[in-house]
Formats: structure tokens, C-alpha cells, sequence
């Protein structure tokens, strides 16, 4: 097994409490509501959110993949960080045993926030993980924050 990790960062004018509970604490309600055509649902299959729970996402009609579930692994409130890993589905195909990320959100100095990710992809046996594959999964995590930016910016009395 190989291990293949790239950090990833973004600079948001949205507050850092307001940016984590966005994006980490109701991320399972946020995510179908701005992204639907990625994203059909989010639900807790077991667990009660905090570590251990396993969380059942079911991709919107079209997309090449069906579903995936993550497990939470960690989830610290006042240092505004949280990571999971996906564990189960066909975005892991033949190439990844899981992938997983880590993420920590700090205040900006003008007011923002900074989300800071690592994502680590364990891969079954040697995989080579081309720079493309890098870029397209950070296209799709900042698309996703965008997104969450702009849903915050329409509704400034969300969160």
C-alpha cells in the first residue's frame, strides 16, 4: 500500500465560526442545497456525528459514481478542525483502500477565514497518482467552498 498526499488551501471573506459550522457541522443539509448536481443527500447512517459516525452520501443522478459513505474520525469544535475518510464506494474504485482528509479552519487577518485540508490517498498496491487527478480534485474542493461562500453571502442571516 502507497500513501499519496497533497495539501490544499482557501482564503474566504466569510468568518471563521460561520465558514466551520457551514462547512463542517451542517455540511450534510449545506452540501445538497448548493451543489444538487453533485450531491442528492447526505445521511447519518450510524452514529451521532461525532467520531466514529459513518455518514451514507448518495451522488445526484448523472454523476459517474452512486454512492460513498465516510466515517468521521475527528471532530474538535474550538480548534475549528475535523477530518474523515472515505471508507466504502465506487469513488474508491480498485485504485484506493480509502481516502482521507484532515481539515483545519483559522481566522484571516482581514477578518476571514483560511481552510487548510490535507487529503491522503491510500492506495492497494503501487498506483501512480498523476498531477491531473491533484488538480481536478482541487478544482472540485474549491468549487465546493465557492459554492458554500456564495449560498452564505445570499443568505448573511444562515449560520
Amino acid at each position: 500500500m502507497g500513501v499519496v498526499s497533497y495539501d490544499f488551501e482557501i482564503t474566504t471573506p466569510v468568518p471563521l465560526a460561520k465558514m466551520f459550522k457551514a462547512v463542517v457541522l451542517d455540511n450534510d443539509n449545506l452540501i445538497p442545497k448548493v451543489l444538487p448536481q453533485a450531491i442528492k443527500s447526505v445521511e447519518v447512517f450510524k452514529g451521532n456525528g461525532g467520531p466514529r459516525t459513518i455518514k451514507l452520501i448518495t451522488f445526484s443522478e448523472g454523476s459517474q459514481y452512486k454512492t460513498m459513505k465516510h466515517k468521521v474520525e475527528a471532530l474538535d469544535k474550538e480548534n475549528f478542525t475535523y477530518s474523515y475518510s472515505i471508507i466504502k464506494g465506487d469513488v474508491l474504485g480498485t485504485t484506493f483502500e480509502k481516502i482521507s482528509y484532515e481539515a483545519k479552519i483559522t481566522a484571516s487577518p482581514e477578518g476571514g477565514s483560511v481552510c487548510k485540508n490535507t487529503s491522503k490517498y491510500f492506495t492497494i498496491g503501487e498506483v501512480d497518482t498523476t498531477e491531473e487527478k491533484i488538480k481536478a480534485g482541487k478544482e472540485k474542493a474549491s468549487a465546493m467552498f465557492k459554492a458554500i461562500e456564495a449560498y452564505l453571502f445570499a443568505n448573511p442571516d444562515a449560520y
